[in-house]
């Protein structure tokens, strides 16, 4: 199908890539029928861990600056690297369960996690302050009047997104009262869904589209950056994506208005989205750390109202991971990811940031 894209105010002959095949393309029923992408860890498991933890522990190790060789597990790495193939190469995700944070300090939980993060990707900074290991708190932000607030820092539903990464992890520490589960999409699902349904609103998702940095910005870069919501490059289909961030590009004076189509576009990707018969729920549990593939699925968070006492609050940690070995990814991901060299991209860079990780949300 070869259909017209304008480009820079160019226009040059577009072959809409055909409908995605393989495993990274899925619906909810299969998934939520399966229980293939929960691994268990054993007690095997947590004692190799935490046999690697307490050292490093016990030297009070600067978590940002733990490598690979640091934290060795022989007899774990097979799982791991099965683990790792599934979420670049297969579904796109998985969840690892039976981690015991509950006994570890922050500390120690922060370790084995940025230890166990160092088997699937290296750590990139998350934000202004170059936290490679991030918090997900509410810290009372308001993503409607606060322009520069981050959905995390909220009790806010997320709605489907991307980070800017290409493995994004999470480690349950504590749940909310109530909500805050998570939910998964595959983008490529997405894709085919509106490949069969409305292909002339699915080739202007292939046009840029402004996002709002809100507040990072890299030196000498706009407060928003702009780049399509699919991109086909070297024969990978890969997506990047954040609704609430592309509405709010939308204030700055050179940001031109959506057309009718383009609303369109982006109102059927959100519908698709938010499709149950599409999407998939989970519940966290204390110990869980999910693994997402950004380029093949968008993660979401149901709004949560949380404990009144500080100790139980919902708390997770985050590390957003460059993989080694990854995709490649077309030279517009520089605008978001600084760089697409595989294995040291992504994150957020901003001058006079440096990187650590911080035991406690700030």
């Amino acid at each position: 199908m070869s259909l017209s894209v304008a480009h820079d105010h160019s226009t040059e002959t577009f072959d809409l890539p055909d409908p995605i095949e393989g495993p990274q393309v899925w619906y909810s029923p299969e998934m939520s029928a399966s229980d293939a992408w929960v691994h268990q860890m054993t007690d095997a498991d947590v004692a190799e861990i935490e046999a690697a933890m307490r050292p490093l522990v016990a030297a009070e190790k600067d978590i940002a600056r733990i490598s690979k060789a640091d934290f060795e597990l022989p007899a774990l790495a097979p799982k791991l690297a099965k683990i790792h193939e599934e979420v670049m190469k297969g579904r796109g995700f998985a969840l690892i369960r039976g981690l015991p944070v509950e006994r570890w300090s922050i500390r120690e939980a922060a370790t084995v996690y940025y230890g166990l993060g160092t088997h699937f990707g290296n750590a990139r900074s998350q934000n202004a302050k170059g936290h490679v290991l991030g918090h997900v708190r509410d810290l009372g932000r308001d993503a409607v009047n606060d322009q520069n607030a981050r959905i995390y820092q909220t009790r806010e539903r997320q709605t489907f997104h991307t980070d800017s990464c290409d493995i994004v992890a999470l480690l349950c520490l504590k749940t909310a009262r109530t909500g805050g589960a998570s939910a998964l999409v595959s983008s490529m699902t997405i894709y085919n869904e509106m490949h069969k349904r409305r292909p002339d609103l699915l080739r202007l998702l292939f046009e840029p589209f402004a996002t709002d940095r809100r507040g990072e910005v890299p030196e000498g870069k706009k407060p928003y950056f702009e780049i399509p919501v699919y991109n086909h490059h070297a024969g990978y289909l890969s997506a990047i994506y954040a609704r609430r961030y592309i509405e709010s590009a939308r204030r700055f004076d050179d940001v031109p208005a959506f057309t009718d189509d383009q609303r369109e576009a982006l109102d059927l990707f959100d519908s698709l989205a938010n499709d149950p018969a599409i999407n998939l729920n989970m519940d966290f549990q204390p110990g869980d750390m999910q693994l997402v593939h950004n380029h093949t699925i968008l993660h979401d968070r149901t709004a949560y109202e949380d404990w009144d006492e500080p100790e139980k609050k919902r708390h997770l940690l985050r590390l957003w991971l460059a993989v080694p070995g990854a995709r490649p990814l077309p030279e517009i991901y520089a605008e978001r990811y600084g760089q697409v060299t595989i294995g040291d991209r992504g994150g957020i860079i901003v001058p006079g940031s440096r990187l650590n990780a911080p035991l406690e949300a700030e």
